[in-house]
This record gives C-alpha cells, sequence and structure tokens, in this order.
C-alpha cells in the first residue's frame, strides 16, 4: 500500500485547519456581536457548502482558477499561481468548503458567553483586542478545540471538490479519498479497504474526541 495518499491528505486537513483557526476565530467573533444585513449576507454564504454538493463547489472553483478564465490567468501569469490541478488548490478548496465546521461552533460559543464578561473586561481598560484574545478565547477554548477537531475530520474526508479542482496527481492531489475511488475501480478491493479502514479509525478517534470535549464543555457555565 503507497502510504502517500494517507500523508497528503493528513497534510492538507492540518493546513486547512491551521488557515481557519486564522481566519474563523475573527469571523465568528465578528457574526456574534453583528446585527447588520452583512451579517445574515454573510452567514449564507458561509453555510452554503454544508447543502450544496461538493462537486457543484469544486467545478465553479475549477471554472473560476481555469487558467482559460480572467481570474486563474492573471493569477498565473502576475504571480505564476496555478490553483488548478494543484495542491495550492486543494488548500483553498477545502478552506471554502470546510468554513461552517470552523466558524459554526466558535459562534455558538461566543453567543452563549455572557455580555457582562466583556463589559467587565472593557470598565478594567482592557482594550477590544486584549478582551478578545486574554478573556473570551480562553473561556470558549473547548469549543475552539471541537471545531478545530470537526474541521480536520471533516478536510479528511473531502473527495468530490478535490478531485473536481485538483484532479488525481499522485503525489499532488491524489489524497486518500480519491486513491479508495481509484483502487476500487480498478478492483483492487484489498487497497481499498486498507485506505478506506485508516481513514475508518482516524475519523472514528477524532469523532471520539469530539464527543469527550462537548461532555466536558457541557459541565461548564460558560460553553
Amino acid at each position: 500500500m503507497d502510504w502517500t495518499p494517507i500523508l497528503l491528505s493528513l497534510k492538507l486537513s492540518f493546513i486547512t485547519t491551521l488557515i481557519l483557526l486564522f481566519i474563523g476565530l475573527p469571523v465568528a467573533y465578528w457574526l456574534s456581536g453583528s446585527h447588520s444585513i452583512l451579517k445574515i449576507i454573510l452567514e449564507a454564504i458561509i453555510t452554503m457548502p454544508l447543502v450544496l454538493p461538493p462537486s457543484v463547489l469544486g467545478f465553479y472553483l475549477l471554472l473560476t482558477f481555469s487558467p482559460q478564465n480572467a481570474l486563474g490567468k492573471w493569477l498565473q501569469d502576475t504571480f505564476a499561481l496555478q490553483l488548478v490541478f494543484s495542491f495550492k488548490g486543494l488548500v483553498l478548496a477545502s478552506v471554502i468548503y470546510s468554513l461552517p465546521f470552523m466558524i459554526s461552533p466558535v459562534k455558538s460559543a461566543f453567543d452563549h458567553l455572557p455580555k457582562s464578561m466583556t463589559e467587565a473586561s472593557y470598565t478594567m481598560g482592557k482594550s477590544r483586542t486584549e478582551t478578545f484574545f486574554l478573556i473570551l478565547l480562553p473561556n470558549i477554548k473547548a469549543s475552539i478545540l471541537t471545531a478545530a477537531v470537526l474541521t480536520f475530520a471533516h478536510t479528511l474526508g473531502e473527495f468530490g471538490v478535490v478531485l473536481m479542482i485538483g484532479g488525481n496527481i499522485p503525489g499532488i492531489t491524489k489524497v486518500a479519498s480519491i486513491a479508495i475511488y481509484d483502487s476500487v475501480e480498478s478492483m483492487d478491493y484489498a487497497n481499498a479497504n486498507y485506505y478506506s479502514l485508516l481513514l475508518f479509525t482516524i475519523t472514528f478517534v477524532i469523532v471520539v474526541t469530539v464527543f469527550v470535549l462537548n461532555r466536558k464543555s457541557a459541565k461548564s457555565p460558560l460553553e
């Protein structure tokens, strides 16, 4: 069995989770405190990957960033950046596709924090940034970890969106889920079973971790 697809999936999941931690935390914080019409639009956009077939999202990403289209050609000519059929393209697609798995749990945690906590922090002279990093985030750390674990697991099992924008290039875009599909197509069921069993085991451990975190979080009055 070739371990490259498994390692590639783990690498993709780790990078995607790391990027979404930096993007998702401030976005979730803003959404939890905003009451503008922009909030509704942004929440709808973030939720779309949950209801759209992955192949639909992958298809439009493929069209958008194809070198035959304006944006894709500009990126390639200006920055020598090719997103279609590359690992960078997989990362972009995974970040977009896994957005709700990072933002929704964190936003919910922010929503359940008492407003008095923020007000008390401001009264003590803390700035908005200090309040965010020193007061609020430490009080939702279990929810942040849960969101990170869910994002990692979700990215690990992606198929349609990564196949559409990344194709099936060994060592570059051929992640574990695509390797399973290839093995089944070639009737190599033993190899497909190895990959499937590995993904099942990793995902099972991750899901159990989420349940443990949720159980601990339920005992806290702030989360």
